[in-house]
């Protein structure tokens, strides 16, 4: 019986692999709008949060809601937006676990395409988020008192925040069994960051360990950078910290994202 030898797999080319990417993006973003659980969390979470924080605790932080409302809203967004990362995780969970990633194994794409897909699909959710938290804010009395250019990069400089974050999610996405476990695993992670910075409340008011935490937080960092540029004071000293910090996370979690994708895909 004679055999033949297999031929070797092709290499896709990287304008290949970034069509692959693009096209799973897509896929990304119609899941957002096709799960009406998921859109509806990502309207209702930030308006929840304005709520309950600027008419619960403004009176009792600020001595006006008004006060804490142009206070706490940045701080807000930062945290409507960094929770919203979690999504990343919890997809990429449900599709190896649906064996979604066998049949794009089975597929003449590039193997990174599924990973990069659903990160910059992501995107959409926090366009969504900011914009709903803009808006709402925007009916309870907050006004933007900087510059057009400033708010929008603000919201720029939140993405690209946001995008470093998704790879943590991602990592405990391709580390733990379950959606859930994203989940529970994702706020363990992410509580002490958000609560543990100035979101809320100026770190003056809070113990001396608990200000020195405070006062390294990248959530810190950007959660001054979005106060800085969307109601005035000096921004670009706590921008460029916050940028770094993104470069960081990406720097360090991207990596091992990537590598724990590949052993599980």
């Amino acid at each position: 019986m004679t055999s033949f030898p297999l031929e070797p797999a092709r290499r896709l080319s990287p304008v290949t692999g970034l069509r692959n990417s693009l096209t799973l993006t897509w896929r990304s973003v119609l899941k957002i709008r096709t799960n009406p659980e998921d859109m509806f969390g990502l309207l209702l979470q930030p308006i929840m949060y304005l709520v309950l924080f600027t008419y619960v605790f403004g009176g009792q932080l600020a001595g006006s809601t008004h006060q804490y409302l142009e206070y706490s809203l940045p701080g807000i967004m930062v945290l409507s937006v960094t929770f919203a990362t979690l999504g990343t995780g919890m997809m990429l969970s449900q599709d190896v676990a649906t064996g979604v990633f066998d049949r794009f194994r089975a597929l003449p794409i590039a193997r990174s395409a599924p990973l990069a897909g659903a990160i910059l699909g992501d995107n959409v959710r926090y366009l969504i988020s900011i914009a709903v938290t803009l808006g709402f804010g925007f009916i309870l009395g907050f006004r933007i008192l900087t510059t057009p250019l400033a708010a929008i990069m603000a919201c720029l400089l939140l993405v690209v925040f946001a995008l470093a974050m998704c790879w943590v999610s991602a990592l405990i996405g391709m580390l733990v069994k379950s959606a859930q476990a994203v989940q529970w695993w994702g706020f363990l992670v992410m509580f002490p960051l958000i609560f543990g910075s100035n979101i809320l409340t100026d770190e003056a008011k809070m113990p001396g360990w608990l200000q020195a935490f405070v006062k390294v937080n990248p959530v810190t960092y950007l959660t001054e950078a979005e106060r800085a540029l969307l109601t005035g004071g000096p921004a670009a000293t706590v921008v460029i910290r916050s940028l770094l910090w993104a470069l960081g996370i990406f720097v360090v979690f991207a990596p091992l994202a990537v590598r724990a994708y590949r052993r599980r895909a």
